[in-house]
C-alpha cells in the first residue's frame, strides 16, 4: 500500500527542478552494478540496504529526490526518510529507466 503522504515527482518535473534548483539533493539507491547503466550528474549514491546506517549523511531539511531503476525501491526509501524526519523528500516515480527512455537516451534501459 502506498502512503499518500509520499511526494511523487515525474522525470520531467525533476528535469525542470534541476534546471531551476541545481542544489537539490539527488539520492540514487540502486546497487553499485546498476550505476553502469547511467547516473544523473551529482547524485549521492547510497544503496537501499545501506540507507538506515547512512541516513545521517543526508540533511533532512534539504529538498531531496530519491531515485532507483523503476521508482519502487526509491518510494520505499522515501517513505523511510519521511518517517525519520525528512520534510521535503520526493520519489522520482518513473525511475532511471524512464529517465533513460525519455530524458537522456545515452543511458541504458534495463
Amino acid at each position: 500500500m502506498i502512503d499518500m503522504n509520499i511526494q511523487e515527482l515525474s522525470m520531467h518535473e525533476l528535469k525542470k527542478l534541476l534546471a531551476e534548483q541545481p542544489d537539490v539533493v539527488l539520492v540514487d539507491v540502486r546497487e553499485n552494478e546498476e550505476l553502469e547503466n547511467g547516473v544523473i550528474e551529482g547524485v549521492i549514491h547510497i544503496p537501499m540496504g545501506q540507507i538506515p546506517e547512512r541516513i545521517d549523511e543526508l540533511n533532512p531539511k534539504l529538498k531531496t529526490v530519491v531515485i532507483c531503476r523503476t521508482g519502487n525501491r526509491s518510494r520505499k526509501v522515501t517513505q523511510y526518510m519521511v518517517s525519520h524526519g525528512f520534510i521535503d523528500v520526493s520519489n522520482m516515480s518513473e525511475g532511471m529507466n524512464g529517465w533513460a527512455r525519455e530524458i537522456d537516451t545515452s543511458m541504458t534501459v534495463y
